[in-house]
């Protein structure tokens, strides 16, 4: 009994993806629509390997919508950094309700790490990449431990740096081993979001009419001008881009250990 339950585990355990399976599937998909790649993936041979990530930001609910139509079980993931808008954690109460997920897990970051790096609170003021670090990576780390690929929002247009991005990335940053990336809304245009947001009736973040078209923490969100990127209003004045999920952070905090 004991040999025959060794060889289920055996047989059980995939094995990890490669850049080579990442380039067969950005071939492969190449031109598909998204909801029609989403569908052989969620329902085929990603289904029960598969988390969704989402930060339920401006454009969160076409992503949310596309993977609802498919699968409402598929585990939600939600990073609260305990710095987010009060608007973002009531939209995102809304927009899954509605939308009838019915496996949401927030992760919150771990309170021992906020003790010893951010007692104060105020990291995100003097070292951002240090705050997200331990309100943002550490935590989605965790939540992603035994899935074997994740569904990112990320678009092309928003900045500078998403302009090459593909449907599928090998993602290395995890101690159980590379995950596949995925991130369907790659090429999509912001007249292609809207067209989207208005033939589904989908609410939009009651910030976005105030001028945030990109929402991450509040100390680190401002509004955006009128011919900036998207993203202008992250971490404004710092150079920095990126949270650290999409893209290893660098400088002082990538050598601050945190795990």
């Amino acid at each position: 009994m004991a040999e025959a339950a060794r060889k289920l585990d055996t047989m059980d355990v995939r094995p990890a993806f490669t850049q080579a399976d990442v380039d067969a599937l950005n071939a492969r998909y190449a031109g598909v629509p998204a909801a029609v790649m989403l569908r052989e993936l969620l329902t085929g041979e990603l289904a029960g390997r598969t988390a969704l990530v989402s930060s339920f930001g401006a454009e969160s609910a076409v992503l949310l919508h596309l993977v609802a139509e498919i699968d409402r079980a598929i585990p939600l993931i939600f990073t609260n950094t305990q710095k987010m808008f009060g608007e973002t954690l009531a939209y995102r109460d809304e927009l899954s309700e509605r939308l009838g997920f019915t496996d949401m897990r927030v992760y919150r970051p771990d309170p021992k790490l906020l003790a010893q790096k951010d007692e104060t609170g105020l990291r995100w003021s003097y070292d951002p990449d240090g705050c997200c670090a331990i309100r943002k990576v550490e935590p989605l780390q965790r939540a992603l431990k035994g899935f074997d690929a994740w569904i990112s929002g990320r678009k092309g247009f928003q900045s500078g740096t998403r302009t090459a991005l593909p449907l599928f990335e090998l993602d290395h940053e995890h101690a159980d081993g590379p995950k596949l990336k995925i991130n369907p809304l790659a090429s999509w245009s912001k007249d292609e979001l809207n067209a989207y947001f208005d033939a589904n009736e989908l609410p939009h973040h009651p910030l976005e009419a105030e001028g945030y078209l990109s929402i991450g923490c509040s100390p680190c969100t401002s509004k955006v001008a009128p011919g900036e990127d998207p993203r202008a209003g992250r971490w404004r004045g710092w150079d920095k881009v990126e949270c650290g999920i999409h893209t290893p952070l660098d400088g002082p905090s990538a050598d601050d250990p945190i795990f």
